[in-house]
């Protein structure tokens, strides 16, 4: 598991963009109070979905406009087609825990 930070860091309808040690990034994305990890890169065109905007369950590559849903990772608009990975979350005395 990686701790990903506090939940009081990621306020509702914010992302966060944490690292990991092969350079890899993972977005924790904090809907109505639920948190949600999902790959950082766009399956489209491999832009950062950090750059992009969290609208309700859905995130939005500033590339092309294709979204994701944060809780499945499957495509909500194209010109998404192929899903995010996701990530299991779990909160562990207030601290965002992503199984890896």
């Amino acid at each position: 598991m990686i701790d990903a930070g506090s939940i009081n860091e990621i306020k509702p309808g914010k992302m966060k963009r944490v690292a990991l040690e092969n350079g890899q990034h993972i977005l924790v994305c904090n809907v109505d109070g639920q948190f949600h990890a999902v790959d950082d890169r766009c399956t489209h065109e491999d832009a950062s979905l950090y750059l992009g905007c969290l609208k309700g369950d859905r995130v939005q590559c500033s590339l092309h406009g294709g979204m994701f849903n944060v809780r499945t990772g499957e495509p909500a608009e194209e010109p998404a087609e192929i899903a995010l990975k996701t990530w299991p979350v779990q909160i562990v005395d207030d601290r965002i825990m992503i199984t890896i």
